[in-house]
């Protein structure tokens, strides 16, 4: 496991899912933690699972489209923890919608929680850990930025993410002088609670377990395997990777079996 003593992380998306098992694990490591999200109470219940003792852990509820609520998770995790370290710049938001059907205000929200919402955090927790000496983003990205899936349409959804991929590598230039590094994990189906927000329980039970023989490796993807990922490249062991997007996606960007 990495150390991650003395660091103070900000993880969008927090209150579940991926963003959820990496801040855990996180404070498991030693670190202080900042969780955002959209929903009060689930980043509540959240922040007590991840932290029992509740001293390591803060969480902030607010729409990341919004650059004030970016810059208020850096205001808490400054006030509370002294800084930022680390960003794993995580929330998002997925639903399938034909092209054809999709209206201004789906693209709008797309674009917006996606791809301005990371922009805008990124933006607000450079400048926090310019101050430190450097730091480490980390971004959650998409295999379907990378090739387009036909079961599942979502052409505004994936160009928000390609987006997400072009600001790794930019800002990885921008950032390098100021010892900010930027890396972003590119996941195929993993079994988080974002297929609930279009599904219900009974369809979610009947439906991932379809996309199992999508992945090479003959699974869906689990937030460990993304969690482990997003750690690495957070973590001092990546010190010499920046700009880089790593799929973790059980083989899809290699080819197909059939």
């Amino acid at each position: 496991m990495h150390s991650f003593s003395s660091k103070v992380a900000i993880v969008t998306g927090g209150g579940s899912g991926i963003g959820k098992e990496v801040a855990t694990r996180l404070v498991a490591a030693g670190a202080k933690v900042v969780i955002g999200g959209r929903d009060e109470a689930k980043l509540k219940s959240a922040a007590a699972q991840i932290d029992t003792s509740g001293a390591n852990v803060r969480y902030l509820a607010g729409d990341i489209a919004r650059p004030e609520t970016a810059q208020a998770l850096v205001d808490l995790a400054t006030s509370a923890f002294g800084g930022v370290d680390i960003l794993v710049n995580n929330a998002g938001v997925f639903r399938p919608k034909a092209f054809l059907s999709l209206t201004e205000a789906d693209y709008d929200g797309f674009l917006d929680i996606i791809l301005k919402g990371k922009f805008f955090m990124a933006q607000a927790a450079a400048k926090a850990m310019s101050v430190r000496g450097g730091g480490a983003i980390v971004q959650t990205g998409s295999l379907w930025a990378l090739q387009a899936v036909g079961a599942t349409p979502s052409s505004a959804y994936s160009a928000a993410n390609a987006g997400v991929h072009a600001l790794t590598r930019n800002l990885a230039i921008e950032l390098a002088p100021l010892s900010i590094r930027i890396n972003t994990v590119a996941p195929g189906v993993v079994e988080t609670p974002v297929y609930n927000t279009f599904m219900s329980d009974d369809e979610v039970k009947a439906t991932l377990p379809q996309f199992n023989a999508f992945h090479p490796l003959g699974r869906n993807g689990q937030p460990r395997d993304v969690a482990e990922a997003i750690l690495f490249l957070a973590s001092d062991a990546a010190s010499w990777i920046t700009g880089t997007v790593l799929p973790v996606d059980g083989g899809v960007m290699a080819g197909r079996h059939a």
